[in-house]
C-alpha cells in the first residue's frame, strides 16, 4: 500500500502534537503537585477527595468551636474559683462571729468584712468573657445579670438559658452556666435548714438537724415548731397542716419529727416559732443569706439579754448552713466545668488523630509522586525530541538530493 506524502505529514504532526499535549499535562501536574487536574481525569478519586476535604473542613470548624468553648469555660472556671475562695472566707468569718467574747464593735468589723466579700461576689457573678458577654446571664448576655435594687437586695436579671456550641458531629456543649443555677440554687442532696422567727423573745438556740429515718412518711416536708405553755408543736406546711410531733419541751433533749431530729437549748417564750425547711424552700439566694448575716452582726447586743444572744446565734447558724450549701453548689458547677474542659481536650485529641488519617488518605488520592512524575516527564521529553528529529529528517528526503 502506498502512503502519500500528505498523509505521512499529517500523521506525523498529529503524533507530535499528542506527545506535546502529554508532556504539557505532566508539566501541569508537576506545577500543581496533584495527580488529576480536573475531576474528569479520575472521577472516582476526585469524588473521594472532595468528601475527605469536606470532612477536614468540618473538623476544622469543630476545632474552632472547641477553642471558643474552652475560652469561655476557662473564664467561667476562673470566676468560680474566685467565688469558691470568697465563700470559704465568708464561712470562716461567720464561724468567727459566733465567738461569745466579741464586742459589738468586733461584730461590726466582721459585718464590714462580710459586706466587702458580698460586693466581691456580686462582681464575680457579673464577670464577662472578655468580649462584652456576661458569663452568668444566660441568653441575656449583653447586660449584667445581677443588679442591686433600691432596698439593697441583689436581683437576677438574666434567664436560665445555656449557650450551646457544636463541638463535634453529634455533641453540643454548654459553654456557660446561668447565674441562678450557680448563685441561687442548691444541690438536691442539701439537707434541712433551720431558722428562727424574728419576733421570738425567748432564748432558745437550735442546733444542727440530724436525719433519723429518711423513709418516714413526712420526711422531705417543711415544718414549723411553735411553743406555748412549755410545750412544743411541730406541724407541716400542708393545707391543712399535719401535726408531726408534740410534747413538753426539755432543753437539750432532741425533738424528733418527720424522720429528723433537732436539738434545742435555752428557754422558749410563748409564741416563739422556728422553721425547719428543705434547703430548696429555705431560700437559696447566697446574696440574701450574706446580707442577712451582715444585718444580724450590725445589731448591738448590749442590753439585749439572752434573747438577743439567741437571735444572733440562730441567725449565724442559719447563714452558715445556707453559705455552706451555696459553696457546695458552686463547687459542683465548677466540677462540671472541669469535666467539660476535659471532654474538649479528649475531642481535640480524637479530632487531631482523625485529621491525620484523613490528610494521609487525601494525600494518597491526589498528591503527585514527584520522582515518578519527573521520570515520566523526562521519558516523554526524550520521546518527543526523537520524534521531532525523525520527522525533520524524513521530511527533508527528496529525489533531487540524489540527482
Amino acid at each position: 500500500m502506498r502512503i502519500g506524502t500528505q498523509s505521512f505529514y499529517t500523521q506525523s504532526m498529529n503524533g507530535i502534537g499528542s506527545q506535546q499535549q502529554q508532556l504539557f499535562r505532566i508539566q501541569q501536574q508537576l506545577a500543581a503537585g496533584t495527580k488529576f487536574l480536573t475531576p474528569a481525569d479520575d472521577p472516582v478519586a476526585a469524588a473521594r477527595a472532595l468528601g475527605v476535604s469536606d470532612a477536614l473542613a468540618q473538623s476544622s470548624q469543630y476545632a474552632t468551636s472547641r477553642s471558643r468553648a474552652t475560652l469561655s469555660l476557662s473564664k467561667e472556671e476562673d470566676a468560680l474559683k474566685s467565688a469558691t475562695d470568697i465563700l470559704q472566707n465568708v464561712k470562716t468569718l461567720v464561724v468567727q462571729a459566733g465567738n461569745g467574747t466579741l464586742s459589738d464593735a468586733d461584730r461590726a468589723s466582721l459585718a464590714t468584712a462580710i459586706q466587702s466579700n458580698l460586693d466581691q461576689l456580686v462582681n464575680v457573678a457579673n464577670a464577662d468573657d472578655g468580649n462584652g458577654q456576661f458569663l452568668f446571664a444566660g441568653y441575656k448576655s449583653a447586660n449584667p445579670p445581677f443588679v442591686a435594687q433600691a432596698g439593697g437586695a441583689i436581683q437576677y436579671m438574666g434567664d436560665q438559658g445555656q449557650r450551646l456550641i457544636q463541638i463535634d458531629v453529634s455533641r453540643q456543649m454548654a459553654a456557660t452556666d446561668d447565674g441562678r443555677s450557680v448563685f441561687q440554687s442548691v444541690q438536691g442532696s442539701a439537707g434541712y435548714v433551720s431558722s428562727a422567727s424574728a419576733a421570738n423573745t425567748g432564748s432558745v438556740v437550735f442546733g444542727a438537724v440530724g436525719v433519723t429515718d429518711a423513709t418516714a412518711p413526712l420526711y422531705g416536708k417543711d415544718f414549723s415548731i411553735s411553743f406555748a405553755g412549755g410545750n412544743y408543736t411541730v406541724t407541716t406546711h400542708d393545707t391543712p397542716p399535719v401535726v408531726a410531733a408534740t410534747g413538753p419541751y426539755t432543753a437539750g433533749t432532741p425533738i424528733n419529727f418527720g424522720g429528723v431530729q433537732l436539738s434545742m437549748s435555752g428557754t422558749p417564750a410563748d409564741g416563739d416559732s422556728f422553721e425547719v425547711a428543705t434547703a430548696r424552700n429555705a431560700g437559696t439566694d447566697i446574696f440574701a443569706a450574706m446580707d442577712s448575716v451582715v444585718s444580724a452582726l450590725r445589731q448591738p447586743l448590749s442590753g439585749g439579754g439572752p434573747a438577743a444572744q439567741a437571735r444572733l446565734q440562730n441567725a449565724l447558724s442559719t447563714a452558715n448552713v445556707k453559705i455552706t450549701n451555696a459553696h457546695d453548689n458552686v463547687l459542683t458547677v465548677r466540677s462540671s466545668v472541669g469535666s467539660r474542659m476535659n471532654e474538649i481536650d479528649a475531642l481535640d485529641a480524637a479530632g487531631g488523630s482523625r485529621d491525620l488519617i484523613d490528610k494521609a488518605y487525601l494525600s494518597d488520592l491526589q498528591d503527585l509522586d514527584p520522582a515518578a512524575a519527573i521520570s515520566q516527564f523526562l521519558q516523554r521529553q526524550t520521546s518527543l525530541q526523537a520524534t521531532q528529529q525523525t520527522f525533520a529528517r524524513l521530511h527533508g528526503i527528496a529525489l533531487f538530493n540524489y540527482l
